[in-house]
């Protein structure tokens, strides 16, 4: 009955809902189970009728005698059997067994305990007896023992007949509704995890009847969906609805895309959804949205990094416009302050040496280190521009003699007054100053020299290997050698060209060794200077390298506790000592070359 029901329900929501969408309707062929309810239930005449008379006949009655007597009235039911009716069947008891053949299949019955288990034996007595306890929970249990004594007088109804009122009650209920159904199906008896009964499955799914079920279905029209749920899944199948249609209705994007893909003779249109006959279209459909799936998964993915990356372009368009403004402002606000610290440094006495400079963004290190440069350029001009121009030759030499000896000697003399022509003065030279302006004249008339570069009392290695008082005089051409104790002549001259180089110590002695192209080195030691503890080491060197620059030659000039020369063909070398036990310098035979004893200053 429940299946007759089930059944009903669906074809009359599926004639409802064909009659909403305007789609005709057509009659549908089922297996109509009205028949088997009449067998059942049929008043007078279906089997639970014959069983409540059965068990209201006086006397003895049997289940045999009920078998009978359903034989007899029920022999001729398409749908009822039993041994006696259908002798050949010999799967059934005789006397015992009887069969209905139900939608589902056919069911074998045992008569056996019928009679007994339809008859109702507690009586109203012991149902009132129960409800009258003063347990609640057993007055919630018989409630049928609420009723009086006067109100009972029939005789119980039998539970076959119960039966039959809970199924009216339930169809009745139902049918007033709008049911929908859950089908349980339960894959194994085990009650195990991965095990599926092939067999038990396919009964239960005859018996709940849900072959009939898609069988319904399928007659009319398989798959129903509302216009606009429809083209938002498969929209992107059809070039005329994707990525959105321009038809006046949905409707008629549907009907597009359905005539694109030549669907147009399984389908139908309603007012408001399409209905699709088989399901072979629907999978046609689904083919093609799986095929085209993954092309819109990559241009939405690509739309979406390109929203990305111009959200990051965004971004870092606006930190560089910021970062652009603060640099503006960072180097606008350094070089405000580089002017307003260097605007006075033209009337100041050090011309800016003192200023201290801003810390500049990083930006501009490079140029705050070329500007330094610049600076110090200008500052040193400004400097070279007070200065007279009889000092200027001092000042070039001692710039030579920076680039040559700072940071190799301890002191070179830059702080000083720098003579030159020592020997002319008649403080350092008070008795041969004369002398020595005459023989220089004579040498001038002679040589044709134009200046004199340097000056001075040595002590020199004579060829015993002592040490000898000579004069040292340096002009723009050559080297001489000089005895004071002979009116200063020429011992020895040297071309200044043939020079290849000074070698001097870093400490404070007053030794000079001079390397020549000839491999016959000369060494001496500055003395007799006045003052006594004066440097004239740097003004040497100095007055040399500036010369060889301008002449264009190269002088190598070399700083080392012990310098190495060629005498005599042979290489010697030649180190410092300094003592205290020495009043003048002094040289001494060693065994690599010569010591200078130098006293100490």
């Amino acid at each position: 009955k429940l299946q007759q029901l089930f059944i009903e329900l669906i074809l009359r929501q599926e004639q409802a809902e064909y009659q909403r969408e305007g789609i005709e309707w057509q009659n549908i062929e089922y297996f109509n189970n009205q028949i088997i309810v009449d067998l059942v239930e049929e008043p007078h005449k279906g089997i639970i009728a014959i069983l409540d008379e059965a068990c209201l006949t006086a006397g003895k009655v049997t289940d045999a005698l009920f078998l009978e007597s359903m034989n007899n009235r029920l022999g001729k039911h398409p749908h009822y059997t039993s041994r006696k009716v259908n002798p050949t069947d010999k799967s059934m008891e005789f006397g015992r067994d009887f069969r209905i053949k139900h939608y589902a299949g056919d069911v074998t019955y045992s008569v056996e305990g019928f009679l007994d288990k339809n008859k109702d034996t507690l009586f109203q007595d012991f149902k009132r007896l129960m409800y009258n306890s003063v347990d609640p929970v057993l007055q919630e249990m018989w409630p049928e023992g609420k009723q009086s004594i006067t109100e009972v007088t029939k005789r119980p109804l039998t539970a076959a007949t119960l039966f039959k009122n809970s199924i009216v009650a339930l169809v009745d209920n139902l049918a007033s509704k709008e049911p929908y159904y859950v089908r349980c199906i339960k894959p194994n008896d085990q009650k195990l995890p991965h095990i599926f009964d092939e067999e038990r499955c396919r009964h239960q799914v005859s018996y709940l009847g849900l072959l009939e079920n898609v069988r319904v279905r399928r007659a009319g029209f398989a798959y129903r969906q509302p216009y606009d749920r429809f083209l938002l899944r498969y929209k992107m199948t059809c070039e005329y609805t994707w990525p959105n249609h321009l038809m006046a209705t949905d409707r008629e994007a549907t009907q597009a895309l359905m005539e694109q893909h030549g669907f147009q003779d399984d389908v139908a249109y309603g007012l408001t959804k399409i209905f699709i006959r088989t399901p072979r279209t629907l999978f046609c459909l689904e083919q093609e949205r799986a095929k085209l799936i993954p092309i819109i998964v990559l241009l939405l993915q690509k739309a979406w990094r390109g929203a990305l990356a111009r959200k990051r372009c965004r971004y870092l368009r606006a930190i560089y416009t910021i970062m652009y403004y603060f640099k503006r402002y960072k180097v606008k606000s350094y070089l405000l302050e580089l002017v307003q610290r260097f605007q006075a440094v033209r009337s100041m006495p050090d011309y800016g040496k003192s200023v201290e400079w801003p810390e500049p963004p990083a930006v501009l290190l490079h140029f705050q280190e070329n500007s330094k440069v610049i600076f110090r350029r200008w500052r040193a001009r400004q400097i070279v521009k007070n200065i007279p121009p009889s000092d200027m030759e001092q000042i070039k030499a001692k710039v030579a003699a920076l680039d040559v000896l700072q940071g190799l000697r301890k002191d070179w003399g830059c702080g000083r007054n720098w003579g030159q022509n020592y020997l002319v003065s008649v403080d350092e030279n008070p008795i041969m100053a004369s002398q020595f302006a005459k023989r220089v004249g004579a040498l001038k008339e002679k040589v044709h020299f134009r200046s004199v570069l340097f000056s001075c009392h040595v002590r020199k290695i004579n060829h015993c290997n002592k040490s000898t008082d000579r004069a040292l005089l340096i002009t723009d051409r050559h080297l001489y050698k000089m005895d004071p104790r002979k009116q200063y002549r020429v011992m020895e001259s040297i071309p200044l060209k043939m020079v290849t180089g000074v070698s001097v110590t870093s400490g404070l002695d007053q030794l000079v060794v001079f390397h020549t192209q000839n491999c016959h080195g000369l060494v001496v030691c500055l003395h007799k200077m006045h003052p006594a503890n004066d440097n004239r080491v740097g003004e040497l060197v100095g007055v040399l390298a500036d010369h060889f620059r301008r002449s264009k030659l190269e002088l190598r000039v070399q700083v080392s506790d012990c310098i190495q020369l060629s005498m005599k063909g042979r290489k010697r070398l030649v180190t410092v000592e300094m003592t205290s036990e020495e009043a003048q310098p002094n040289f001494a035979k060693s065994r690599d070359g010569f010591v200078l004893y130098s006293p100490k200053r």
